[in-house]
């Protein structure tokens, strides 16, 4: 019985770098996923340190660590030919460089991955083999597959009293103000990226909790007309115009600002001096543990 391209196969689904898992490819050949072991949680690390002359143990805050995948099934192909090109097709999606794995859930979620170990393949006939390969990502979280942005410009104030004016008057200034809302929808912290785009005197990130907490990012310098400050708060890293690291500029009150599960933070751009062309962009994902 031939498979029909494109057609999804039951189980799980999957897509490894351009490799589509769970489907059948345009040439005929059926990708069963069968196996996605550690995609479900990364392990955790901590320390314990015993308690002297007293009951039980000092504990260290609990991290996440690296998140270790492995994804196995059975090619079937409809011919030799095509099963070893699908052989060798599980070999290069498997990249030595950061490559993107999107599981197919009720909400899609991705993680970048590298290549942490051998592929291992074994054919049954000359038609049907077994596969399995085994990921890393680095970064434990399993985001979205959505990116969600914001973008404000500097506040600003219009109306408002014009001279000369005739008593009584209407003050009616409105003041826009220089601030967006990020959402993560998902049950662990995200980490932003914020771009500042000039020109600006000494810009100001400020971001805004629930709980009134406030969170400052503090850049020392300005930017002329043309300049990207790319600020990082992940890799926690500065860069200017994406190649000049500007991190000691750059003053971080209150910790670097996250993006809390299930939370709405708001952020907001400040600067002593108003220009109506500089901007604050922030690009996130929601993310789950």
């Amino acid at each position: 019985m031939s498979n029909v391209p494109g057609a999804t196969l039951d189980g799980l689904q999957a897509t490894l770098g351009s490799l589509a898992l769970g489907t059948v490819d345009a040439d005929g050949v059926a990708w069963y996923l069968q196996t996605l072991e550690g995609w479900d949680a990364p392990e955790s690390r901590s320390e314990w340190t015993d308690r002297e002359a007293d009951h039980g143990s000092w504990a260290s805050p609990v991290y996440l660590s690296s998140r270790p995948i492995t994804l196995g099934g059975t090619i079937v192909a409809p011919s030799r030919d095509l099963l070893e090109d699908a052989m060798e097709q599980v070999r290069v999606a498997a990249g030595l460089t950061d490559t993107v794995l999107t599981v197919a859930e009720v909400v899609p979620k991705q993680a970048t991955v590298r290549r942490s170990g051998k592929p291992l393949m074994q054919y049954i006939t000359d038609t049907k083999a077994t596969y399995s390969v085994m990921v890393t990502a680095a970064d434990p979280r399993r985001y979205s597959t959505t990116l969600s942005t914001g973008t404000t410009a500097l506040p600003s104030t219009t109306g408002g009293l014009t001279f000369p004016a005739t008593f009584p008057v209407t003050f009616s200034a409105t003041v826009v103000a220089g601030s967006f809302a990020a959402v993560n929808v998902g049950s662990f912290e995200t980490r932003p990226v914020l771009t500042v785009t000039g020109p600006v005197v000494a810009p100001a990130i400020a971001a805004l909790y629930p709980d009134g907490t406030v969170r400052q990012l503090i850049y020392s310098l300005d930017l002329a007309a043309g300049d990207v400050l790319t600020i990082d708060t992940d890799a926690r890293t500065v860069l200017l115009n994406g190649v000049t690291s500007r991190r000691r500029f750059l003053t971080v009150s209150g910790g670097w600002p996250t993006i809390d599960a299930g939370q709405s933070v708001t952020y907001q751009f400040t600067s002593s001096t108003y220009n109506a062309t500089a901007t604050l962009t922030a690009s996130w994902r929601s993310a789950w543990m």
